[in-house]
């Protein structure tokens, strides 16, 4: 799959990779809602390889064209808005909502460049307001799948419970196995019982400095192929 990204600013990573491949190992299906999509890799992805409904959200006009233009060469169907997730009204709702949200601490030295402060930083889409929001737009017993800082997972517990939202499934992202981890994966869901399943952690790199055999599965599986130009 061929995606476009600006050859100069915010590009996805790994961490939208493996979001995509803990989101698919759930096999969403219905109607897909992604909050701050960005050149749509996640919600492109899954809308490739499930038989679902998506609608992107981003509040930069420039990412939003590059995520719509990447569905558009890949042939893929898009219901797209322009917009902050906090204002945005709409009667309806979704059975499974996903976000990589921008997570980083604003007291830590931030790029000078708009649309990377945007993409990363947690105060341009504070937690509590992403959970919020991602409830609000959720079916009754729908999912919320994300992932977020891992320091803050005691703020993430905290608001999932304050919005009624479940966390059915925590795993943690770790570099290496010796390393502390920096992401976690998140499948939340409303109106749910369940007791919380911590997974293995997944370990990116192995003793050698290689992709380890999962993560280059995530990898194989998004096949992905980055062109990097500006949209005019």
């Amino acid at each position: 799959m061929f995606l476009y990204q600006p050859a100069e600013g915010y590009r996805y990573n790994s961490d939208s990779i493996f979001l995509y491949s803990f989101i698919s190992s759930f096999v969403p299906k219905g109607t897909l809602l992604d909050i701050g999509c960005g050149v749509g890799i996640i919600s492109l992805l899954l809308s490739r390889d499930f038989e679902i409904d998506t609608t992107i959200i981003d509040m930069q006009e420039s990412m939003l064209l590059y995520a719509k233009h990447n569905y558009a060469i890949n042939g893929l169907k898009v219901d797209s808005h322009l917009a902050d997730i906090t204002l945005w009204r709409s009667e309806q709702r979704f059975d499974t909502v996903v976000s990589n949200p921008p997570f980083y601490h604003s007291s830590v030295t931030q790029s000078e460049n708009r649309h990377i402060n945007i993409a990363r930083y947690s105060h341009h889409m504070p937690l509590e307001e992403l959970i919020g929001s991602a409830k609000r737009l959720l079916k009754p017993r729908g999912y919320f799948i994300f992932c977020y800082d891992a320091k803050q997972i005691d703020s993430i517990l905290f608001y999932l419970k304050e919005y009624k939202l479940n966390p059915e499934v925590v795993r943690f992202v770790h570099s290496k196995i010796d390393r502390e981890s920096k992401l976690v994966l998140i499948s939340a869901r409303a109106n749910s019982k369940s007791m919380t399943k911590v997974m293995p952690p997944l370990v990116v790199l192995g003793a050698d400095g290689e992709y380890t055999d999962e993560a280059q599965m995530a990898f194989d599986m998004a096949s992905t192929h980055s062109i990097k130009a500006e949209m005019v």
